[in-house]
């Protein structure tokens, strides 16, 4: 089977045409539903993966597809069958930041990657809200908006430095030594872990942590930042594998603020 080339302008704009009919059209005129792991569920979440999935069906029928919102035995299937091969498995988290768009927080975004021989090819992460569309290709760079984006030196000691935290889901003791001898001087958490990759990238966090998140959570983002330039690891240093088990996440976009941040939390 011939694979169809990539054209990921045009995919960038699938995504923004649909997050604009599915997402933003339903923001603060929807409500939400637990699902059984806990975490929430819109209509729209349902809406964004269906209409996404069908487009990029069209457009590359030989790609098989694995969205968020679909049974846990089906994602695992579609991954072992299609996610190592050379026709590809498109990984879509059709709404990341369920929580702050149910609450009409304006944070949440698309993330859309391309996965093929075990690794991730192309990535977009979409913010509907602030019409901002970050991009990569593998050994391709970055872009936002088309541009290229680039990390850049913070030229700050780790002090002074701002960090996006997810506290929630790492280990106690970790967390508690965080909060109570912070490293850096300002935190934040904004609730979209697709779009935490996507600002360290673009310079709006020096430091990143988060304890836990699955493959489309971060599948786009760590692509994106790391052909920006920035640097990403786990939290054990162990390489992580592209499976749905939840991982990690360690990321700076300056190195030697990147390595001063690992050495921090991994001290005992």
């Amino acid at each position: 089977m011939t694979v169809a080339p990539l054209d990921l302008a045009a995919i960038e704009a699938l995504i923004r045409t649909a997050a604009h009919t599915e997402l933003v059209a339903r923001f603060r005129r929807t409500t939400r539903s637990e699902k059984a792991d806990g975490s929430w569920l819109t209509e729209a979440d349902l809406a964004m993966q269906g209409r996404v999935k069908s487009a990029l069906a069209e457009r590359h029928p030989d790609i098989e597809f694995l969205g968020e919102e679909m049974e846990a035995a089906e994602q695992e299937r579609r991954l072992a069958e299609s996610g190592f091969g050379s026709s590809g498995l498109w990984v879509l988290d059709p709404l990341d930041g369920t929580s702050n768009f149910a609450a009409g927080i304006p944070l949440f975004g698309v993330s859309l990657a391309l996965m093929r021989h075990g690794r991730i090819e192309a990535g977009i992460v979409y913010d509907p809200m602030h019409d901002e569309s970050f991009a990569a290709l593998l050994g391709g760079g970055a872009t936002l908006n088309g541009e290229p984006l680039r990390v850049k030196a913070a030229g700050i000691p780790l002090a002074k430095t701002t960090a996006c935290i997810d506290f929630k889901r790492l280990p106690p003791a970790l967390a508690a030594r965080i909060a109570a001898t912070p490293p850096y001087s300002s935190q934040r958490s904004i609730g979209s872990v697709a779009l935490d990759w996507c600002w360290v990238a673009a310079g709006r966090f020096h430091l990143y942590l988060h304890g836990r998140q699955g493959l489309w959570d971060y599948a786009a983002g760590s692509l994106i930042l790391a052909e920006a330039g920035g640097c990403a690891d786990t939290l054990d240093g162990t390489p992580a594998p592209l499976t749905l088990a939840p991982r990690s996440a360690v990321c700076a976009a300056d190195k030697s603020l990147f390595e001063e941040w690992c050495r921090y939390l991994r001290a005992t």
